[in-house]
């Protein structure tokens, strides 16, 4: 243990994160069912809840209104949006305000993936700096009146010939951003390789706004050599912590000083999986099997490298409902001890991305055009998720 590693607290406008921690939003997976396990084995850090597109938000999407909920226990509240159209996306950080939705908003300009980027959002927008400049000088014109601090998520750039992450993050500070969070890939990288956390450092010594950094977080030692090798201010835990909501515990002991991390038996698995059910049935107003089906993906993560046979793996994704669930939890060899072999490895999406989906002549200047323009803002997604 490095005793001079150490996470003071940062304040993000008037909400302090004592232990400068984030769950980073992640499509699909960090509604509140899995946000408050991460809560509770967890500091108290900033747990954010899954991307909201904006326009879906504002046309009162069910879809994107079931995705704004947050537990009684969450605190503080912390939403992400996702818009290409300033005013679309203005509308909606409104609508959060005024509806006492949340405390923190988190705006994401790091997305790679081809539905996003294919309309000049997610980590494509920043290359246009007028339009990015636009988007965050009217969602914090609107938050920062109501004491809602305003971050942004950023990646390098497209590639590394149209790297935005230095120009951005000025902007973000210069437009009020309380704090920046950097994924150390570009976009073209997705979620291949092993990010560059040098990209983190630079941005941390350009900026003085707080960084947080974001990339290859796999244990709670990664993060602590992330913060030792440049400085950031905090960390955001993505893919790392998907089937291990613990390893919010290993990262708040590690922090703390401690050696202690969780290794959870099979059976101690199989409690987690049979509550974090539970949990997604209340999400979704008591419906047992739209709880079991969105399980399903969290159960492969859950059971990864566990000896426990295709059968049962094919068993868990049959189930369709709670009593299912129970049966096939009760079933598992409750000593079993976690694997090794896949402790602190990587996990989810690991490839590079074959194409960088833009709009038509996205890369020929850093100006928006006024068809880029009336392209993009008609391309605003109404789906609530991408």
């Amino acid at each position: 243990m490095d005793e001079n590693i150490s996470l003071p607290p940062v304040d993000l406008g008037p909400i302090r994160v004592k232990t400068p921690v984030v769950l980073s939003p992640m499509a699909g997976v960090t509604n509140w069912p899995f946000r408050v396990l991460c809560e509770e084995y967890g500091p108290e850090g900033l747990y954010v809840a899954e991307m909201i597109t904006a326009r879906a938000l504002v046309a009162r999407n069910p879809k994107a209104l079931r995705l704004c909920r947050f537990a009684p226990t969450e605190s503080p509240r912390s939403l992400q949006l996702y818009g290409v159209s300033p005013g679309i996306t203005e509308l909606a950080a409104k609508i959060v305000v005024d509806e006492h939705m949340a405390d923190h908003v988190d705006l994401n300009f790091g997305c790679p993936v081809p539905k996003v980027t294919r309309r000049g959002g997610g980590s494509a927008l920043p290359w246009k700096t007028g339009l990015f400049r636009e988007i965050l000088r009217r969602v914090v014109a609107v938050c920062e009146p109501a004491g809602i601090p305003v971050t942004a998520k950023i990646r390098v750039g497209i590639d590394h010939e149209h790297e935005t992450f230095l120009e951005a993050g000025h902007i973000a500070q210069e437009e009020g951003c309380a704090a920046v969070t950097l994924h150390a890939r570009t976009t073209a990288e997705y979620y291949g390789g092993h990010s560059d956390w040098s990209r983190i450092a630079e941005l941390v010594e350009s900026l003085d706004i707080p960084v947080f950094g974001n990339g290859d977080i796999w244990s709670a030692e990664d993060a602590m050599a992330m913060v030792r090798e440049t400085g950031c201010a905090g960390v955001a835990i993505g893919r790392g912590c998907q089937g291990r909501p613990w390893l919010f515990g290993d990262i708040r002991n590690a922090f703390a000083g401690s050696d202690e991390r969780i290794d959870p038996t099979l059976g101690e698995v199989g409690g987690i999986i049979l509550r974090h059910a539970e949990l997604l049935t209340e999400f979704y107003d008591g419906d047992e099997m739209m709880a079991a089906h969105d399980l399903r993906k969290h159960v492969a993560w859950y059971l990864k490298g566990f000896p426990v046979g295709g059968g049962t793996r094919r068993a868990f994704m049959e189930c369709e409902d709670l009593a299912d669930i129970r049966r096939q939890v009760a079933m598992l060899d409750a000593d079993i001890p976690y694997p090794k072999a896949v402790e602190n490895k990587p996990r989810g999406r690991v490839r590079y991305a074959r194409k960088v989906h833009l709009p038509y002549g996205w890369l020929d200047s850093q100006e928006l055009t006024e068809e880029q323009r009336r392209t993009v803002i008609s391309a605003d997604p109404l789906d609530a998720s991408y």
